[in-house]
């Protein structure tokens, strides 16, 4: 059976910080930190709504973490400053990795698939926004399931979705939450560690393979065998 991957889009595929130049011109020196809280108020607000069962998309999450960041870092943006960084948002670039790595797997006949948070359609118009959205068979949104990762069922619904099954598919993601909540589901997991800073949430599940870049990530799910060190 073919192997499947699962492409994690924001974080993984698409630089979330990649809004920090436009930032510089709106906060200065705070542009930094203000990308990195804005990223994780918006990871915690979908935890939360997802744990809540007060569901709203992830767009939503999106912007009330803007919000929740103009606050937090005394940053009193106008709300067309804020409409801008949104539409900044929506045009994110990808990883410098992104379009040789995932030529790789095409030429190696991996299934490839996006699999995010956001709404299909955004997610669409993001990939065709980086230019790489035809490396993807097809967008599976947790917005289908009204909820976000790492719930089970989102893991459930793409295995459905794609026709896959747990043993022959893979998630690829640079988020570590993520990689648990795929390994928990059933499926296995590549944790792209881009930089060595990055932290491995000490959980005792550990990834199944970790790469630092998709390029070469052909070899290593092709060399990869259950309890031998890929």
């Amino acid at each position: 059976m073919a192997v499947t991957l699962a492409f994690d889009v924001y974080g993984t595929l698409i630089d979330t910080h990649g809004v920090v130049t436009r930032l510089q011109q709106l906060v200065g020196d705070k542009a930094s930190d203000f990308s990195r809280t804005w990223r994780d108020k918006q990871l915690e607000y979908s935890f939360r709504r997802g744990l809540m069962q007060n569901y709203e998309n992830f767009a939503v999450c999106t912007s009330n973490a803007l919000d929740y960041t103009c606050s937090y870092h005394r940053a009193p943006l106008t709300e067309g400053q804020k409409e801008d960084l949104l539409g900044v948002y929506r045009v994110l670039p990808a990883f410098d990795d992104v379009a040789d790595g995932l030529a790789q797997l095409e030429a190696s006949d991996y299934r490839l698939y996006a699999f995010s948070n956001g709404s299909a359609d955004a997610v669409e118009a993001l990939l065709s926004a980086a230019g790489v959205r035809d490396s993807f068979i097809g967008v599976v949104s947790t917005d289908d399931l009204r909820s976000f990762k790492p719930n089970p069922a989102v893991y459930s619904h793409f295995l459905r979705q794609s026709g896959a099954t747990g043993s022959s598919a893979w998630l690829v993601s640079s988020n570590p939450f993520d990689v648990i909540g795929a390994i928990s589901a059933g499926m296995r997991a590549a944790w792209v560690r881009r930089s060595p800073e990055a932290i491995f949430d000490p959980w005792g599940v550990e990834p199944t393979i970790t790469v630092e870049s998709l390029r070469g990530l052909s070899e290593r799910i092709a060399g990869y065998r259950p309890g031998v060190e890929a």
